[in-house]
């Protein structure tokens, strides 16, 4: 088990990325924020993001809950890498439907529309899934 206070964030972060990449698990100590006690955790690297405060957050399907988790790169304290595959899937996102053009002659079909609009953010498709026109490319 690594201890992440006896070496770089660059040399954690190098690990945890090599073991999404070749898709094998890590167990990690994990201290939620605003938590005291850390938990132990076996997680399947997804993606790596960074916070608009420049924080570095870990997506991951984890085998404790059998759901997907993020946890925060500061939170982890020790970790150990696998040779251990990914055992459960990741749920697949939803396809964005671009809404009808909204009502400008009525009030209140203009209410209901905006109404409509504001739902949970988990239904569109994030900006690395969307194919880039690469057309233009040098």
């Amino acid at each position: 088990m690594k201890n992440t206070k006896a070496q770089t964030t660059t040399k954690t972060l190098a690990d945890l990325y090599r073991a999404m990449d070749r898709r094998f698990a890590a167990t990690i100590t994990y201290l939620a924020p605003g938590d005291t006690e850390p938990t132990v955790r076996t997680i399947e690297i997804a993606e790596l993001r960074t916070t608009k405060n420049g924080g570095i957050v870990i997506v991951a399907m984890c085998r404790l809950r059998s759901e997907e988790r993020q946890f925060h790169l500061s939170g982890i304290q020790a970790y150990t890498l696998h040779r251990i595959a990914f055992v459960l899937d990741r749920p697949t996102p939803t396809k964005y439907v671009r809404p009808a053009p909204a009502p400008v002659d009525n009030a209140e079909a203009l209410f209901f529309y905006e109404l409509a609009r504001d739902q949970d953010d988990a239904d569109h498709t994030p900006r690395a899934l969307i194919q880039a026109d690469t057309s233009l490319a040098a």
